[in-house]
């Protein structure tokens, strides 16, 4: 068993954080006032909360990589990860919203397929 796969569910509570920022920050009622969300207010402690979970996040994923159980998940962790992050970067903001949240449901589908696999591996 992979001892870095045991950190899903704070990962997985990161990522419903991550839904419910994204929602406030580019949601449709942002996107209806043609807000840009770069210049709304963030407390500083969000941003540097969100920041560092996000690196460690990044590192998390490569961490599964190490171990064979948990490669398949990591790999597609990362996938998902940097294919958004390049669409994201080329689109408008309406169709941002809508990447994030495919991103979003793949990367919490993931976190379920190992947490779940963990928890197997743990009762045996």
């Amino acid at each position: 068993m992979n001892p870095f796969a045991l950190l899903a569910p704070l990962f997985f509570a990161f990522e419903c954080w991550q839904f419910y920022v994204g929602e406030r920050y580019l949601g449709i009622k942002q996107i209806r006032v043609n807000a840009d969300p770069r210049e709304l207010p963030m407390p500083t402690w969000m941003a540097a909360l969100w920041s560092s979970g996000l690196i460690a996040y990044g590192l998390w994923m490569f961490t599964l990589l190490v171990h064979p159980a948990s490669r398949i998940q990591g790999v597609i962790l990362l996938i998902t990860t940097f294919l958004g992050y390049l669409l994201r970067s080329a689109t408008s903001l309406k169709w941002t919203l809508v990447i994030l949240t495919f991103e979003g449901a793949i990367r919490i589908g993931m976190l379920i397929s190992l947490i779940g696999m963990t928890w197997r591996q743990v009762m045996k």
